[in-house]
């Protein structure tokens, strides 16, 4: 671990993004908001701040990372740009996508971003305040979600604060990620691959390509980010798909049918308000103490997909 660091607070106004673009010049570690959840963003382009990231995560160095641009122009300095890409950033960017690629040989990216493979995630994120921080940053940035390997996803500072405080130089407070959700993982090397569902449902993807989607097994290689199987994970250990509560157990709910729950990621059954919820209602039920947490039953469509692959990753068996 690296040695503890004071973590300065910043308000997403233009002083606050100012200040943390000069952190970013220095090579320093700024979190901050995008649409889907808070990003852990370092200079893609140097070795040692992407290698900080990794350090300050805790996370596998064989796991790559997305690297954040403001627009389309951008993302082909840093990708073999195809067909296929142009439409999906027509109908989608800037939004909760990351498109993986071929890379291009002169990128000038880290080779600790893409893991050593020969491909590279990237995306243009909506979040407001994302956008300033990028444009005044004026170069690519490398930012999975700002929290400890593995754990849950942090949707406010607050989340950040308490994971990663010491650790990384700001916290740009940019208030509540909309989506809650992280991006959707699409590969395009070869035919369009689903890699991880996310904050864009597939099927509006397939939509727009007039095509179905090729699925991720399980079992391959990890090829973007979001593929290990124990991820996402509360201290608590979690029950999905419970239609009753055990002793010992806390709810969390999904639909009108479990007004008594501790907590309930959309009373009204909406998954746009689940995704959203997912993450911080994770967070307050650890707070708890809660030892057991038993999840009420998801929907297996649209954003639930995602919900759903979140849940069976927090869920899965973990070494710690």
């Amino acid at each position: 671990m690296t040695a503890s660091v004071d973590t300065r607070y910043l308000s997403a106004d233009p002083d606050g993004i100012t200040a943390a673009a000069e952190l970013l010049r220095a090579g320093a570690l700024v979190a901050f908001p995008t649409e889907t959840v808070y990003g852990l963003g370092g200079d893609a382009r140097q070795g040692q701040t992407v290698a900080a990231i990794y350090a300050a995560k805790g996370r596998p160095q064989f796991n790559p990372l997305i690297v954040h641009v403001p627009d389309v122009q951008t993302a082909q300095i840093y990708t073999q740009w195809n067909d296929t890409a142009d439409r999906l950033a027509s109908a989608f960017w800037p939004g909760p996508l990351t498109l993986v690629l071929p890379l291009r040989a002169d990128s000038g990216l880290s080779s600790l971003v893409t893991a050593g493979l020969d491909s590279v995630a990237v995306r243009v994120p909506a979040h407001p305040v994302a956008q300033a921080l990028l444009r005044a940053f004026g170069g690519p940035l490398a930012a999975p979600s700002a929290n400890p390997s593995g754990r849950i996803s942090p949707t406010q500072a607050a989340h950040v604060a308490d994971g990663l405080t010491g650790r990384i130089a700001a916290i740009l407070d940019g208030g509540a990620c909309p989506v809650g959700l992280e991006s959707t993982i699409l590969g395009l090397i070869g035919a369009p691959t689903l890699l991880r569902p996310g904050g864009l449902p597939s099927e509006a993807i397939e939509t727009a390509l007039a095509q179905p989607l090729l699925s991720h097994s399980d079992g391959a290689a990890i090829s973007a980010p979001g593929q290990l199987a124990s991820h996402y994970a509360p201290k608590a250990a979690m029950r999905l798909n419970a239609s009753s509560v055990q002793p010992g157990e806390t709810l969390l709910g999904f639909g009108p049918e479990c007004a008594g729950a501790a907590l309930n990621l959309s009373p009204s059954g909406d998954l746009t308000e689940a995704a959203a919820n997912l993450f911080d209602h994770l967070h307050q039920l650890d707070a708890t103490g809660a030892s057991i947490i038993a999840v009420a039953p998801i929907p297996a469509h649209g954003l639930g997909i995602a919900i759903l692959d979140r849940l069976h990753r927090a869920a899965a068996p973990r070494d710690s």
